[in-house]
């Protein structure tokens, strides 16, 4: 039999390399109500009704797209 990959003396070195950042300060999350409208509004509300298949919600060239908007706006 062969060797398996890596030696588990080497196991996480890469995360204890890495530098620990601190964490960010981030905006409170809407729940309850205002959290469905923000979700409905995502989702359907303003959908543009494109050219082809219709993109995903995580997809790269939609959020590349919509920086690009954001930047010239």
């Amino acid at each position: 039999m062969g060797k398996v990959h890596g030696g588990l003396a080497r196991a996480g070195k890469v995360r204890a390399q890495t530098k620990k950042e601190p964490k960010q300060e981030s905006k409170k999350k809407p729940c309850g109500r205002a959290k469905k409208r923000m979700l409905y509004n995502k989702r359907f509300a303003n959908k543009v009704e494109g050219f082809g298949r219709a993109r995903g919600p995580n997809s790269m060239a939609a959020r590349m797209e919509a920086q690009t908007k954001a930047k010239t706006a």
